[in-house]
């Protein structure tokens, strides 16, 4: 399948925590987990694989709040965002800086836990289709580009996300209705010459 260049979001429920050390506070948490499928539609799920974020961990990327590139609650090359790939999915944590507001609001809202959810943006740079049969199918995100990560108040899966994922199955299905056309007619085409 060939690299997806539009920027994609997904959304999780995740329990992002705060903790304070010393003057220093912090939100942190997954704001990705491998393995755990997303549903797309019935039928149609999609998962991240470990080692996804390996190779882009290392550039500029950003902790939003949600998703608004004005509200920057960190940045990883400045060190005020540290974000690690284990076993479980993708780690973070930002240091809340004390003299923004809405860094200080957000912390609070997290504290009390009326804000728990995250997200990341990116752009996929591969991933595989697998047919699970019975009409069912699953998309699994193997490697990304990732510009930011975002704790947010409603995480939802982007709607222009799953309109990209019909157009994907659609051409898939279009690809193998080629290929069995191509087939059959090799197969006629053989009979009918006596072969």
């Amino acid at each position: 399948m060939p690299d997806r260049i539009t920027r994609q979001l997904r959304s999780i429920p995740q329990n992002f925590q705060t903790r304070a050390d010393g003057d220093d506070l912090y939100i942190e948490g997954y704001f990705a987990v491998f393995n755990s499928p997303y549903v797309l539609w019935e039928g149609a799920e999609e998962i991240v694989k470990q080692g996804a974020f390996a190779d882009t961990l290392s550039g500029d990327i950003r902790c939003l709040i949600d998703h608004d590139t004005r509200l920057v609650l960190g940045r990883t090359t400045v060190g005020t965002l540290t974000l690690r790939e284990d076993e479980r999915g993708l780690w973070g944590q930002v240091k809340i800086n004390r003299d923004d507001v809405d860094a200080m609001n957000l912390y609070a809202r997290v504290q009390r836990g009326d804000v728990d959810q995250c997200s990341f943006g990116f752009n996929i740079d591969k991933e595989a289709f697998v047919d699970l049969g019975g009409g069912k199918c699953r998309w699994e995100i193997e490697k990304v580009t990732l510009f930011e990560v975002s704790i947010v108040t409603f995480p939802a899966y982007e709607e222009t996300a799953v309109k990209a994922r019909h157009a994907d199955l659609a051409e898939i299905q279009r690809r193998k209705l080629e290929t069995w056309r191509a087939t059959m007619k090799n197969k006629i085409g053989g009979k009918n010459n006596g072969t």
